[in-house]
């Protein structure tokens, strides 16, 4: 488990939008601290030095995170079990 950041807001699309301490990868799974997964990494802009990371939440309401610090669960590479 990798700290992702902290959820900045929700946005008008419903999407959860973080500001990334560390740079994932499209498709990683997110999850609060408790590991249950919240959504998916589906897009990552901003400027290099400090980027926002957009996430589609698999929760109903996405709210409840504001201001909470949210985690990624690494993709397996390929061959890995």
């Amino acid at each position: 488990m990798i700290r992702l950041g902290r959820v900045l807001h929700i946005s008008p699309n419903r999407n959860i939008i973080v500001k990334a301490e560390n740079l994932p990868r499209l498709g990683e799974t997110v999850v609060d601290e408790n590991l249950k997964p919240i959504g998916e990494i589906f897009d990552i802009f901003g400027p290099v030095s400090s980027p926002y990371v957009a996430v589609k939440p698999k929760i109903s309401k996405p709210e409840s995170l504001m201001d909470r610090m949210v985690y990624i669960l690494p993709l397996k590479k390929k061959g890995e079990k």
